[in-house]
């Protein structure tokens, strides 16, 4: 059966001089199809858990509460209808072929497919459900896209909840199964070791959230290492809902909104802050769904605390020893009057309120037991190396209805970032696939970016992401020629 291609979006591409890569696209997984393959993995009693307990610990037991109940356990809402329940784009996102067919009518020339299964999985705290349905998942999209190769590059699924897992999988995906793209989450959420140690139930243990590039419960240097090797930027995709200020038992827009940029907030400054990009200069990363804007204010924050919290500027300008005595003692006499000449002696070893009761040299000196500068691990000798670390190693997945996408392309400001064209195909934000790179489009038609602009947004920026590492990643697609043609220019 043939699908028309006269759609809006269909116009769009006509009229451009460059194909469309789509960053971001998901599939849903048939479940059905899907148990053979883990059947096949892992087991037939793995199989079963999954069936027994697909759920439980997304729901956490949401459904079978009381309202009241709900606000005295305080589980978050979980995520529901969060498909498109159009019969035609429903099928489409189900079926490989028919996803494959569509691709015209979408304005989509290549598209980066992403698993929606996984999603829900890759951070499952059951260790052996979660390694196996990432087995499963990268089977089974390796296999069933294979046919379409061409045109889709299906994401392997690599969970990380320590480093030998995720080079385990990421070295199956790639050198086993031919996959070229990898999706990890970008973080980890575990029991503070303290209170796992007194709990008696480890279910209702005080959890942090590791970011896994500063400050993790493991070295994942190893990994991204791998990843180098292995010729494949990171990919993560990874939200916060459930986190502090996202927590709402009963709304999940509430829960919803900004969630994926919060987590890339995080594994970006912690990326930045751990030193993983000055360590590993070639790999690139890619925070998915979340849009640029987060972005934009992140890089200037960055940028405006290296200018305050750098260790030079730390010793330089907040130094508490840095403090002239004498002077501060003839100001508190001359200008404070007697209350203040009254208690001088009190005031001299009481010059701060974070701590108070500590005497300049104190306060100096406990400092420099650790390390004062916060950017050291980053290596960075001026701002613009700072957002040059920024700018070129990472890229964002930003959806078609965001006009915060033109603040990456805004020449006035600082922060001129690579946004890649993100469709989120298959999730309850696409109404119409055939409207999304129409829709994209507006940005130009409004006048927020240029031509140019769009051409980086839909086109190079995702090719110069995939080839970063691996030159030959669009070899043998019908993006080829362009590609190579492109980043020649």
């Amino acid at each position: 059966m043939a699908y028309s291609r006269d759609s809006k979006s269909a116009a769009v591409r006509a009229q451009l001089d460059h194909p469309v890569i789509d960053g971001d696209g998901h599939w849903l997984e048939p479940v059905p199809i899907f148990l053979d393959y883990l059947r096949e993995a892992a087991g037939r009693s793995v199989a079963e858990r999954f069936v027994q307990k697909a759920t439980e610990h997304i729901d956490r037991g949401w459904y079978d509460m009381t309202p009241a109940e709900r606000l005295d356990r305080r589980p978050t809402r979980p995520t529901w209808w969060g498909e498109p329940a159009s019969t035609l784009d429903r099928a489409t996102a189900m079926i490989p072929r028919l996803f494959y067919e569509r691709l015209d009518d979408f304005g989509i020339d290549f598209a980066m497919l992403y698993t929606t299964l996984g999603l829900f999985h890759i951070g499952n705290p059951d260790e052996e459900l979660r390694r196996a349905i990432a087995r499963a998942v990268n089977r089974m999209n390796a296999e069933m896209f294979r046919p379409y190769a061409h045109r889709i590059a299906p994401a392997a699924v690599v969970p990380m909840h320590t480093p030998d897992e995720a080079i385990e999988e990421a070295t199956y995906a790639v050198r086993e199964l031919g996959l070229k793209v990898i999706m990890i989450a970008n973080h980890v959420r575990r029991p503070v070791p303290a209170f796992a140690r007194q709990a008696a139930d480890a279910t209702q243990v005080r959890q942090f959230v590791d970011s896994l590039a500063y400050e993790s419960a493991y070295d994942y240097d190893p990994f991204w290492a791998r990843c180098v090797e292995l010729k494949v930027a990171v990919t993560a995709h990874s939200g916060s809902m459930g986190w502090m200020g996202r927590e709402s038992v009963n709304s999940f827009t509430f829960n919803h909104i900004g969630h994926f940029a919060a987590a890339s907030h995080a594994f970006a400054k912690a990326l930045i802050l751990g030193g993983v990009v000055h360590r590993f200069p070639a790999l690139r990363f890619a925070m998915l769904e979340g849009g640029v804007g987060w972005a934009c204010n992140l890089v200037t924050d960055l940028v405006g605390h290296w200018e305050k919290r750098s260790g030079r500027a730390m010793e330089a300008h907040v130094r508490p020893s840095n403090l002239d005595q004498p002077a501060m003692k003839d100001f508190f006499t001359r200008w404070g009057g007697g209350v203040y000449e009254a208690k001088l002696d009190e005031l001299m070893s009481c010059l701060s309120l974070v701590p108070p009761f500590k005497t300049l040299e104190e306060m100096t000196e406990r400092e420099y037991r650790g390390e004062i500068d916060d950017f050291a691990a980053a290596h960075v000798g001026s701002a613009a190396e700072l957002r040059r670390q920024f700018a070129e190693r990472f890229y964002f997945g930003c959806e078609a209805d965001d006009p915060t996408t033109a603040w990456a392309f805004d020449r006035r400001g600082h922060h001129r970032l690579n946004p890649i064209f993100s469709s989120d195909v298959g999730h309850f934000d696409v109404t119409d696939m055939t409207e999304v790179l129409e829709e994209a489009h507006e940005l130009v038609e409004h006048g927020l970016i240029t031509t140019d602009d769009f051409r980086e947004f839909v086109f190079t920026n995702a090719a110069r992401l995939h080839t970063a590492l691996n030159p030959d990643f669009f070899k043998g697609t019908v993006v080829e020629d362009a590609v190579a043609k492109e980043l020649a220019r």
